[in-house]
């Protein structure tokens, strides 16, 4: 039997409070109960989702190099590193994989500070603003992504 193929979840600082952290604009669904809808969304897809999440930028930097040979895509839910990180951006690049950025709220509608990620300019695509439903849509969109390289 084929092996399914990998994507790779990425979730940066404090995505780990989320359930507790300003439910108002990032939802009450806790990090491991996103997790689990991306794991069972994966399975129906037949894709292995790989879920980590890291306060530390230079871990981040170091799971995205590892994707150039473990992964078949990258969603990634960069936090506030997508506005500050050239590091970040410079490993997705390097990276050579369909990149999906993610954000919980719709970043546009908030302070002019996020208005602007770094991370983007790697990105294949964009969801913001649907909260933690946006990552279902991201396995949804990285299942197709990855197909689409198969077949190539």
């Amino acid at each position: 039997m084929a092996k399914s193929p990998k994507i790779l979840i990425l979730n940066g600082p404090n995505l780990n409070m989320l359930g507790v952290r300003e439910t108002a604009i990032y939802g009450s669904n806790t990090l491991a109960d996103i997790e689990r809808m991306c794991t069972r969304r994966g399975k129906e897809l037949s894709l292995a989702v790989d879920f980590r999440q890291s306060n530390l930028e230079g871990e981040l930097v170091t799971w995205v190099q590892q994707a150039r040979t473990n992964a078949a895509g990258i969603v990634i839910n960069p936090g506030a590193y997508g506005h500050t990180s050239i590091a970040l951006l410079d490993a997705l690049r390097m990276a050579d994989k369909p990149v999906i950025e993610l954000h919980l709220s719709n970043i546009h509608r908030r302070e002019a500070f996020r208005h602007h990620t770094y991370t983007s300019q790697a990105a294949t695509g964009i969801i913001c603003g649907l909260g933690a439903h946006g990552y279902v849509l991201a396995v949804e969109a990285m299942a197709e992504l990855t197909s689409k390289k198969d077949r190539a």
